[in-house]
């Protein structure tokens, strides 16, 4: 796949994204988007990828949308779109949310590989990871509050479940700058390493989630995230569902093998 705004890459079961725009601290435009939602639709469909990566080139992970043009506003921010409340509604649904509606698809784990500055919609796009690992130069903040607007891209819906409902209002609300250690405080991040460090880290932590029982993990993933509004009775039949799959697959019968046999498992994703 040809890309101009984001470089994407597989190997040894991962799926490497990263958005390219580093003069503008990889600020989107409506080509990043579309490039990011084929890459991450690549990536769902593509049986050798288990794991999936997101970081940014450069200084920056995600400045949100580019206000100096290509994603649909001018130099002061006013909408370039069309001029209805119902087509602009459009504009956003068919073009922003294509990432997020790609990520809803994913049910291999997704990590955001947070290098630097996650700002606006930057810091919505890092929320819609399953999980994070940040560098030392991190930085985050819901800025939509600053010139008026609310979060777009999700944000309202991620960040409660991540940080909590007071924390997310207030972050929200003030759109304040938090640096990488009070993410991790208030459990937005997992990790924190040295910038040199990041991606090494992270692409090996993705390899160890490559090297496991896919079907499974998958499984999991989905169990996870539709507990969060099933009822307990509801989980427990979604749980014996999933069970079923996963005690089909050959993998749930290459573990207790090899867990006999005392040797490390080598799960083969079916």
């Amino acid at each position: 796949m040809d890309f101009q705004q984001i470089l994407y890459e597989t190997q040894d079961g991962v799926a490497t994204i990263t958005l390219n725009r580093p003069e503008r601290m990889n600020a989107f435009t409506d080509v990043m988007l579309r490039e990011w939602a084929d890459a991450l639709t690549d990536a769902r469909t593509n049986r050798d990828v288990r794991a999936v990566i997101v970081t940014g080139a450069g200084r920056g992970f995600c400045a949100g949308a580019d206000l100096r043009g290509g994603s649909g506003v001018t130099d002061s921010g006013r909408a370039l779109g069309p001029p209805s409340a119902a087509e602009r509604r459009n504009w956003l649904r068919d073009g922003v949310h294509a990432v997020p509606r790609a990520v809803a698809l994913l049910d291999k784990p997704y990590i955001a590989a947070v290098n630097g500055a996650a700002v606006g919609a930057g810091m919505d796009m890092a929320s819609m990871a399953d999980i994070r690992f940040a560098s030392e130069n991190a930085r985050f903040a819901m800025s939509y509050v600053k010139v008026g607007l609310i979060p777009g891209d999700g944000g309202c819906y991620f960040l409660p479940r991540i940080v909590g409902l007071a924390k997310a209002l207030e972050l929200i609300w003030t759109g304040d700058f938090i640096d990488a250690r009070d993410a991790m405080r208030i459990g937005y991040v997992t990790r924190i390493t040295s910038a040199d460090e990041l991606m090494p880290e992270v692409t090996a932590f993705a390899r160890r989630l490559a090297e496991g029982p896919a079907v499974a993990m998958q499984l999991a993933k989905g169990l996870v995230y539709r507990g969060e509004t099933a009822t307990w009775a509801e989980a427990l039949e979604q749980a014996n569902t999933a069970m079923a799959i996963a005690q089909s697959t050959e993998d749930a019968h290459e573990g207790p093998r090899a867990f006999v046999e005392s040797r490390p498992p080598k799960f083969v994703g079916r």
